[in-house]
């Protein structure tokens, strides 16, 4: 599933905050977006990394509240643990990978897998709404629905009850990780079965035609 990779012992460089955020200038041309294996707990710092490298990188994060015997704190937490999104020449990755704490690229066998941008721009969306979210399982089957108002319009993905609440559960099917989101249920609505089936099919990478 990865391309391995001996860790290296990780060196920080400052750089900007997170949070979901990235560069914003325009893709030079042959790049496309990959996720990084890293190191567990190293996420900000390959992004740091990443970004005084000159890279376009992509870390989404969470807030959770901590709650100990004597005090409160909420912390920020990677949406994705273990992973790092960001966009190169996949013919020059070797920058890439020697950057610390990156561990592979992934992908199937030696072939790397770009991961689609119209997912990551799902996950951004949810990020610049400040709606709450969390990682959630990931999900295969299930009614696809489309936001049709709000913050969130525009945006796609599986609807889900948990608590007496609606939740849009957006995934990342190269990784199989998925990111659920509350939501008004008076802003969804379904898509046709048929186009549900063939954006999953095109989702996992097979020929489908509309």
């Amino acid at each position: 599933m990865e391309l391995d990779r001996k860790a290296l012992d990780a060196s920080l460089v400052p750089g900007s905050q997170f949070g979901g955020k990235c560069n914003m200038h325009l893709p030079e041309e042959g790049t496309l977006w990959y996720a990084l294996h890293v190191r567990t707990r190293f996420e900000k710092v390959v992004a740091r990394n990443l970004q005084g490298k000159g890279y376009e990188e992509f870390l989404p994060l969470y807030r959770r509240v901590n709650r100990w015997s004597d005090r409160i704190k909420e912390i920020e937490l990677p949406l994705f643990p273990g992973y790092v999104f960001c966009r190169f020449n996949p013919h020059d990755r070797l920058p890439v990978l020697t950057v610390p704490g990156v561990n592979a690229i992934v992908g199937i066998g030696k072939n790397l897998m770009p991961v689609q941008e119209c997912e990551l721009d799902a996950i951004r969306t949810v990020l610049k709404a400040g709606a709450f979210c969390e990682p959630w399982p990931f999900l295969e089957a299930g009614q696809r629905v489309r936001v049709e108002y709000g913050p969130l319009a525009g945006s796609e993905g599986l609807v889900m009850m948990v608590k007496n609440s609606y939740r849009l559960v957006i995934s990342i099917n190269m990784l199989q990780r998925s990111v659920a989101v509350e939501i008004d249920r008076d802003c969804l609505k379904p898509l046709p079965k048929e186009l549900s089936r063939k954006k999953a099919q095109a989702a996992k990478g097979e020929l489908v035609s509309f």
